[in-house]
C-alpha cells in the first residue's frame, strides 16, 4: 500500500486524469486552450497572421490548466482543472448578485434594501416618504407595531433630549435620542471619524469614540464625545496595560468629552478581547492608545481595575471623580440576568450609582467578530432591554439610572420601539455609516472597504469628503428625529419617555397579536426589592450577589 500511495496509482495517474471519466468535460478548458493555440500555430503558418493572437489566451489557459492539475491543496482544480476556478468567481459575486437582482425591497442581512434605502433617501435629503403602502407582510409572525391614539398630540416635544447623571453626578449632559455609537479609529480610517463627529457637531448629538481611545480625528470639530474605556484602557494605561489614573484625568478633562462609558462587552462578539500585532501598531496608533510602538497590542476578554459587581461601581465612581464630575455609565450585551441584577444590587448596597447603562444587543455590529460569537453568544436587543429595564425599575433605580439602547437602529419607529421598553435614547453604529455611503459590502475586516469608510488606506479614504459626509450624517439624524416626533405625536404622548410596552404590539400567528406587556413581565418600581410575585425575577434577584458576578445559590443543576 505504501508504494502504491508514492507512486500515485491508487490515487489516478496524469494520463487517467487526462483520458478517464468523462474527460471531455473535466477537461473542457484543457482542449479549448489546445484548441486556440493550434488554430493560432496554422494560421501563422498559412499566413493569416491575425490568428496568431489567438496564442495569448490559449498559452494562457494552458499556463492555468497545468497549475491546478500539479497543486495538490484544491480537489476540484485537480479534477475540473481551470473551470474549477468559475466557483470562486461566482462564490465571490454570489453576496452582490443576491443584492442587486435577487433580494426583494424587504430581504437583505444584515440590513434590508429598504433599511439600506430610508436612510440613504434621508442622508442625501430626497424623497423619504413611501407610496402605495407597506411592503411587509403584516400578518407575519416578525410583524411588530406600535398602537396610535385618536386624540393625536401635535404639541409633544420636538427638543427630544435626556438628561443624563445621577445626584452624584456634577456635570450632567444633556443627550439626543439618537447618537452614533461606538467606532474606533482603527476599525474607521481618520476622514469617516472627521465626518461623524462633524456631523454629530452640526446635529447636536454625541459621538461614541469606541475603545480604541481618543484620536486626534475625534477632537479636530469639537462634536460632542463620548469616551469609551474598554479593557484595554486605551488612552489611559501604563506600559504593563494596567489603568493609569493620572493619565486618564488628562484626557477626561478635555472639554468634548461629555461622558465616560465602561465597556463590559460587545454585541457582536461578547466576552472576546482582541489583538492588535505589532507589525501593524503604527506611531499614530501608538500614540493615540498609549502603548509601545514595535509590541503586541492586547486588549484581554475582561477588566483588570474590578471583579466584582461592588468594585465595579466603586471603579465607575473613581472615573466619576477623575473626571470632574462627568456622567459615568457602563455597556454591555446581556449574557447572564443575574450578573445585571447584581451590578443593581451593588449600587443599593454601597450607595454608588452609575448614570447610565448601554445595552447594547446580539444583533450589533463590528469591523470584525468571530463568527461563533456573532452568531450564538449573546442576548439580542429587546430581551436584553427588558431584562436591564427590570433590574433597574424593580431596584428603584431607574429615576437616576438612564437606560440606552444599541444594536440595528435605523430609523424613528426604532427608537419609538426601544423607548416602549425603556430606553431613554437610542446609539446607532451603521446606519450613520449608511448616511457615509456605507454600501454593505461587508468587507470591513480585510481594510479593502470600496468607499473608504472602514479602511486605512489614504487611497481609499480619499472617497470621504469630510465636510460633505458630515452634511449627510447632520441630516439623516434630523429627519429621523423628525420622523421620531410625528410617532410621538400620533401616539398622543408628549415624549418618546410616555411610550410603554402596551403601545407596542407583536405579532403571534395569523390570527393573533399580544402587548408586550402580555409577552414580558415589566416590573413595579421597588419589586425586587420588596419581593417580586414574577418566578423568573425572583430567582435572577435572588441569585445575585453584590460582591461576585458567580451565582449566589451555586450551580442549582450541579450533579454533586
Amino acid at each position: 500500500m505504501k508504494a502504491d500511495v508514492e507512486t500515485g496509482i491508487n490515487g489516478g495517474s496524469i494520463a487517467q486524469a487526462l483520458f478517464a471519466d468523462a474527460p471531455l468535460r473535466r477537461n473542457a478548458v484543457l482542449w479549448g486552450a489546445l484548441a486556440l493555440c493550434g488554430a493560432g500555430v496554422a494560421g501563422w503558418v498559412a499566413g493569416y497572421r491575425s490568428l496568431a493572437w489567438l496564442l495569448i489566451p490559449g498559452i494562457a489557459a494552458l499556463a492555468l490548466v497545468i497549475i491546478d492539475l500539479a497543486q495538490t491543496k484544491h480537489s476540484l482544480r485537480r479534477n475540473y482543472p481551470g473551470s474549477a476556478r468559475m466557483r470562486w468567481v461566482l462564490e465571490t459575486l454570489r453576496p452582490f448578485s443576491r443584492a442587486y437582482f435577487v433580494e426583494s425591497d424587504v430581504e437583505g442581512r444584515p440590513f434590508s434594501h429598504e433599511d439600506r434605502a430610508l436612510i440613504y433617501a434621508r442622508a442625501h435629503g430626497t424623497t423619504d416618504t413611501h407610496p402605495f403602502g407597506t411592503q411587509l407582510d403584516v400578518y407575519s409572525e416578525e410583524y411588530e407595531w406600535l398602537a396610535h391614539s385618536m386624540a393625536p398630540n401635535p404639541a409633544a416635544d420636538r427638543e427630544l433630549r435626556v438628561e443624563v447623571g445621577s445626584s452624584q453626578c456634577s456635570q450632567p449632559y444633556s443627550a439626543s435620542r439618537l447618537n452614533i455609537s461606538a467606532m474606533s479609529f482603527g476599525a474607521l480610517g481618520g476622514n469617516a471619524i472627521q465626518a461623524l463627529n462633524l456631523g454629530a457637531k452640526l446635529a447636536g448629538c454625541y459621538h461614541d469614540t469606541g475603545e480604541g481611545g481618543l484620536s486626534p480625528y475625534h477632537e479636530r470639530h469639537g462634536g460632542d464625545l463620548v469616551w469609551q474605556v474598554a479593557s484595554g484602557y486605551f488612552g489611559c494605561r501604563d506600559r504593563q496595560g494596567r489603568f493609569d489614573p493620572a493619565m486618564f484625568a488628562d484626557h477626561a478633562a478635555h472639554p468634548s468629552i461629555k461622558m465616560i462609558e465602561i465597556k463590559l462587552s460587545q454585541g457582536a462578539k461578547p466576552g472576546h478581547g482582541g489583538m492588535l500585532p505589532a507589525a501593524k501598531v503604527t506611531p499614530e496608533i501608538a500614540a493615540i492608545r498609549g502603548i509601545a510602538l514595535g509590541e503586541d497590542c492586547i486588549a484581554p476578554p475582561g477588566h483588570s481595575a474590578f471583579s466584582t459587581p461592588r468594585e465595579l461601581v466603586e471603579f465607575a465612581a473613581r472615573l466619576r471623580d477623575l473626571s470632574g464630575g462627568k456622567p459615568v455609565g457602563i455597556k454591555l450585551c446581556v449574557g447572564l440576568p443575574h450578573e445585571l441584577f447584581a451590578v443593581a444590587k451593588a449600587m443599593l448596597a454601597s450607595g454608588v450609582q452609575l448614570d447610565f447603562v448601554v445595552i447594547d444587543g446580539a444583533e450589533g455590529g463590528t469591523g470584525a467578530a468571530p463568527k461563533e460569537l456573532s452568531d450564538r453568544v449573546g442576548m439580542p436587543l429587546r430581551e436584553g432591554l427588558v431584562i436591564a429595564r427590570n433590574a433597574l425599575v424593580g431596584a428603584g433605580l431607574k429615576g437616576e439610572v438612564r437606560l440606552a439602547a444599541s444594536g440595528k437602529v435605523t430609523s424613528g419607529a426604532s427608537i419609538a420601539i426601544n423607548a416602549a421598553l425603556g430606553a431613554d435614547w437610542c446609539n446607532a453604529a451603521r446606519a450613520f455609516m449608511f448616511s457615509l455611503g456605507c454600501v454593505q459590502s461587508l468587507k470591513c475586516n480585510t481594510g479593502q472597504c470600496p468607499t473608504g469608510i472602514a479602511t486605512q488606506s489614504p487611497a481609499r479614504q480619499r472617497a470621504v469628503v469630510v465636510p460633505e459626509k458630515a452634511e449627510r450624517v447632520a441630516r439623516f439624524h434630523r429627519t429621523t428625529m423628525n420622523a421620531l416626533h410625528e410617532i410621538v405625536v400620533a401616539a398622543g404622548m408628549d415624549s418618546p419617555s410616555d411610550l410603554r410596552p402596551s403601545h407596542l404590539r407583536q405579532r403571534i400567528n395569523v390570527a393573533e397579536m399580544r402587548q408586550l406587556d402580555e409577552l414580558y413581565h415589566f416590573a413595579r418600581p421597588g419589586e425586587l426589592v420588596a419581593g417580586s410575585d414574577d418566578p423568573t425575577l425572583r430567582r435572577w434577584w435572588d441569585a445575585a450577589d453584590p460582591d461576585s458576578f458567580r451565582r449566589a445559590d451555586g450551580d442549582r443543576l450541579a450533579l454533586a
